[in-house]
């Protein structure tokens, strides 16, 4: 029984590791997009101007 249960945690905390890489991967993409966003408003504010 204890077996199961160390087996059970061992997938929890590697499935919850797998998630926040993915989160990391995630949110490194919304800021490159958030940045070139950004930056292609601020290219076009000049050039209305």
């Amino acid at each position: 029984m204890i077996w199961i249960l160390l087996l059970l945690l061992i997938l929890v905390v590697f499935g919850f590791g797998f998630t926040m890489q993915i989160l990391w991967w995630v949110a490194a993409v919304l800021l490159v997009v958030w940045i070139v966003g950004f930056a292609m408003r601020g290219r076009g504010r000049g050039r209305r101007r």
